[in-house]
Formats: structure tokens, C-alpha cells, sequence
């Protein structure tokens, strides 16, 4: 199967989510500063998972510029990953609509600790279809580190909201920082590969 109707599917989900996120910003009461104040958790939120969507899209794009057709198991690694992308809206609205509340850190983190492993195997599944690119599979190498540098973050994040929702909340941050910036390894490959 052609990759493009995968990569179109895919920037339609990534879009819808990013419209879900925004539209739950609600417009200020009064023409005032004071007014954006109540909306500051909900902004906050918001840019947080739009950061994390947007450094999902990016390597997504990234991941899958390395295929040249799909098979069943990178359809499915990908509506898996799409379907845990699908629920950061509603963790988002919920946690920027409480005030970054004890339990709604704790279900974001979970959240995105599912979204990181979804990532991963499609990652994997990706990688599978490559079987005789060495460079390829060092580059993979290279971002399992990253992931798993997620992973331990987003565990972490968990636990500790229970102390402080800041340190979970910073948590998150350095792990978007981490991952901004895609990967350039897998460019690399990809152009000694032609």
C-alpha cells in the first residue's frame, strides 16, 4: 500500500486534535487583563499538548519519510498511536479546567506515557520494513535513547505530582524540549541510503 493515504489520514487526525484543544479555550468575559485570568490554566494547557502534538507530528512525519509502502502492522501501530493522540483534548481540557489538579497531572502523564510506547512501536514497526539499512537502524538506536530518557520522565511525573504538580509539570517540559528539535539522524540515513 501507498504510503500517502497513511500520511494523509494521519496530518487529518493530527489537525482535528490540534482544533478539539483550541476550541475548548473559551472566549474572556470583559475587555480588561483581568479577564484572561481565569484562562490562564486553560491556556497553559493548551500549549503544552499543542507542543507535544506538534513535536508528535514532526516525528511522525520524520518516521514515516523512511517507508516507501505500509504493511498491516505500520496501519495498525499507527491507529494505535493516533487513537492515544485522540484523548491528549480531553486530559488537556480537564487538567487546565482544574487548575492542574493532583489527579488530572497523573492522567496526563499516564497519557503520554501511552503516547511515548504507541510512538515506539510504531517506531518499531517502521524499523521492521528496513531490515538492511545500517544506518537506519543506528539512527533508531539513537532515538530509543530519547524514548526511553521519555519514558522514565513521564513515569516519574506520575509519583510526583503527589508531591509537587510543578516538578511533573517540569517533567513535561524537558521532555518536549528534548524531542522540539526532530532528529537528525534519520536524515542522514536516508540520504547515504540514495
Amino acid at each position: 500500500m501507498n504510503k500517502s493515504r497513511v500520511e494523509a489520514f494521519s496530518d487529518g487526525v493530527f489537525a482535528i486534535i490540534i482544533t478539539i484543544m483550541v476550541l475548548e479555550i473559551k472566549v474572556p468575559q470583559g475587555t480588561d487583563w483581568q479577564a484572561i485570568k481565569p484562562l490562564l490554566p486553560v491556556l497553559s494547557s493548551y500549549v503544552l499538548s499543542f507542543l507535544f502534538v506538534a513535536i508528535y507530528w514532526g516525528n511522525h512525519h520524520h518516521l514515516l519519510h523512511t517507508v516507501k509502502s505500509v504493511n498491516s502492522g505500520i496501519i495498525w501501530a499507527n491507529i494505535n498511536l493516533l487513537f492515544w493522540l485522540s484523548l491528549i483534548p480531553v486530559a488537556t481540557g480537564w487538567m487546565g479546567a482544574n487548575h492542574f489538579a493532583i489527579n488530572t497531572i497523573i492522567v496526563y502523564a499516564v497519557l503520554l506515557l501511552i503516547n511515548g510506547i504507541a510512538f515506539t512501536i510504531l517506531q518499531r514497526a517502521v524499523m521492521y520494513t528496513n531490515p538492511h539499512n545500517t544506518q537506519l537502524a543506528e539512527a533508531f538506536e539513537q532515538l530509543k535513547i530519547k524514548g526511553y530518557i521519555s519514558l522514565v520522565c513521564y513515569t516519574a511525573a506520575i509519583p510526583l505530582a503527589f508531591v509537587s504538580t510543578v516538578i511533573s509539570g517540569i517533567l513535561f517540559l524537558t521532555v518536549s524540549i528534548m524531542w522540539l528539535v526532530p532528529d537528525k539522524n534519520i536524515e542522514r540515513a536516508l540520504k547515504e541510503k540514495e
